[in-house]
């Protein structure tokens, strides 16, 4: 935490959308900056509900297995990951949104083809319906993304009482 949180944290501030020029020098045009910047995009909300999930794992828990005679990696697999997953899944669900957003702004600025060139091609000829359109697929994307990740959490957090499942 020492070591990797402050400057992870100091990344944070610096906002995504802002590295699309330099990404576009770096990789060009094409798919790879698109691409690096969902990566980055999504990083950020990964990594601050996992670590916050590490962070809340119960004190009991880690106590009663090292009681129990867990090792490190026992501790890790058996206790801290699962306390940790909803968090790490509510992350996913975030990052997720997040990844659509990055991916509108870079389709939008950095590309010869996708949704977002679509949207702003549609701008520049002031095609109303071909904007609502593309906002219209990119929610029902989305929500097909969350609708997976739903699942997900369904069938990995199955074993909580707390968990409904809804």
């Amino acid at each position: 935490e020492d070591i990797l949180d402050g400057p992870v944290q100091m990344l944070r501030t610096v906002p995504v959308i802002g590295l699309i020029p330099l990404l576009i020098v770096w990789f060009g045009i094409g798919e790879e900056p698109k691409i690096v910047l969902i990566a980055l995009a999504v990083t950020f909300p990964l990594y601050m509900n996992i670590f916050g999930g590490i962070r809340n794992v119960d004190a009991n828990l880690v106590e009663a297995s090292r009681t129990l005679g867990l090792g490190w990696f026992g501790q890790v697999r058996h206790v801290i990951l699962p306390a940790a997953l909803p968090n790490a899944l509510v992350g996913l669900r975030y990052a997720l949104g997040t990844a659509w957003l990055a991916l509108v702004f870079g389709e939008t600025i950095n590309t010869t083809s996708g949704i977002g060139y679509e949207m702003n091609t549609a701008r520049e000829y002031f095609q109303t319906d071909v904007i609502v359109v593309c906002l219209v697929l990119y929610a029902l994307l989305g929500l097909i993304a969350d609708l997976l990740v739903r699942g997900l959490e369904k069938g990995l957090l199955a074993w909580r009482p707390a968990f409904s499942g809804a």
